[in-house]
């Protein structure tokens, strides 16, 4: 009966409740319930043991999945590292009976010939494609490795990867605008239903025109800061090259990247440093810009299908461009940036002033009826005119009279270096 009272202890089933049901089921089954306690002791014992022994070799719990130190063989891996050979970059021009066990691939090898080739142990067929850069080895030139297409790495640094700060609160004076870009950019992307009922194809470019400093970049800023899709940014000047051919190879290789995305805009600025009208002035100087701006052309309505690429430009000399960049199709919406009026101006003044530190009560549209025919940037200067009024005061706050008094410095006195005249001329 003592043996009997001894397995009826109620204290026997308290250790086995730390434990799985498997374990408790298999303890239970042999009649160990009494020893559960002692042997997952044992085990934590094991396991912290194990730990400590870990923490002082330096390997961590597998997470990095190396193996303990005892077991490298850094001998053997720096010999593998040394017979591994370099591989040569080729070209797959065409495959030989594809989809089957046989298929044969046929390479370029650059400037030394080409090649009847098979693949290697660690390639599948799916992963080759006509017209892909593969790597292959420097003695049966078997295809080892499917390479990425060849970007010129200054194509690829013109991706904006931050967005920009400025949103479409921060333009003033262009709502007009700002309606005909985000038809054009957000609602294809948003609503593409819409067309597909209408059975029409959406804008696939915009030119924006206009005086310097109406806000045609900063636009463009807020577009980018608005969308989610891949923002290209091309300053005009940037594709012009000293190499015969290289200001249309960035061009194509440009395009190729945006198509690439899922949906891409690409935002020319200053357009008209490659742009311009085609003319021989007998020297061939400008062949080569001309040839960067067909390439352009070409891309923008040629005939590849040119995907889910939108298109920005921006110019304050649209009468320069050639008029097969213009054409509709290529360029199907041109937007104009004017001079803004008087409701504009007092509200690019409330904008520049929103984070300055002013006075109460300061008078906004007297100050933008001193301001005739004046852009944005003029305005903005303005502003920062006045606050270096009052830090010259050593004040903290700006004042109507540092407006006032920017207001004649800036506009009146900086009235000669003003473009907006000179671009009436050539409009």
């Amino acid at each position: 009966m003592g043996e009997d009272k001894k397995h009826e202890d109620p204290d026997k089933d308290a250790p086995i409740k730390a434990l799985d049901e498997t374990d408790i089921a298999f303890l239970k089954n042999y009649g160990l319930g009494p020893y559960a306690a002692p042997i997952k002791k044992v085990e934590q014992d094991v396991k912290d043991v194990l730990k400590r022994i870990n923490d002082v070799c330096g390997v961590k719990e597998s997470d990095t999945g190396l193996a303990p130190p005892s077991r490298w063989d850094l001998v053997s891996d720096k010999q593998m590292q040394q017979e591994e050979q370099p591989l040569q970059v080729a070209r797959c021009t065409k495959i030989i009976n594809p989809n089957t066990d046989d298929a044969k691939y046929v390479i370029n090898v650059k400037q030394i010939a080409k090649f009847v080739v098979g693949l290697g142990d660690k390639v599948a067929p799916t992963d080759i494609e006509e017209g892909m850069r593969v790597g292959v080895d420097r003695t049966k030139y078997q295809i080892q490795i499917p390479l990425p297409p060849k970007i010129d790495p200054s194509v690829t640094m013109m991706t904006v990867e931050e967005k920009p700060d400025i949103t479409y609160s921060d333009i003033g004076g262009s709502k007009e605008q700002m309606d005909k870009m985000r038809e054009v950019v957000e609602l294809p992307m948003l609503h593409p239903e819409k067309f597909v009922q209408l059975g029409i194809d959406p804008p696939k470019g915009v030119l924006m025109y206009g005086p310097p400093g109406t806000g045609k970049t900063l636009l463009a800023r807020a577009v980018a800061n608005r969308t989610d899709a891949c923002f290209i940014r091309v300053i005009g000047s940037e594709l012009v090259q000293k190499y015969v051919g290289e200001g249309a190879r960035m061009v194509r290789e440009l395009f190729q990247m945006a198509r690439s995305k899922k949906a891409c805009i690409v935002f020319f600025d200053e357009v008209d440093a490659i742009g311009g009208a085609r003319f021989d002035d007998g020297a061939g100087g400008d062949n080569e810009v001309q040839r960067t701006m067909l390439e352009i052309v070409n891309q923008l309505d040629g005939f590849d299908a040119r995907g889910n690429v939108k298109v920005l430009m921006a110019t304050n000399r649209p009468d320069t461009l050639d008029p097969a960049l213009l054409r509709p199709g290529r360029l199907d919406r041109k937007v104009e940036f004017g001079l803004p009026d008087l409701a504009s101006r007092t509200q690019i003044f409330q904008i520049h002033t929103r984070t300055m530190n002013v006075e109460r009560d300061i008078r906004f549209e007297l100050l933008a009826r001193l301001c005739p025919n004046s852009t944005g940037a003029d305005i903005r200067s303005v502003c920062t005119e006045a606050g270096m009024y009052a830090i010259r005061a050593r004040r903290k706050t700006v004042t109507e009279k540092d407006f006032l008094e920017a207001v004649n410095k800036v506009i009146k006195g900086y009235q000669k270096f003003s473009a907006t005249p000179k671009y009436m001329i050539f409009n």
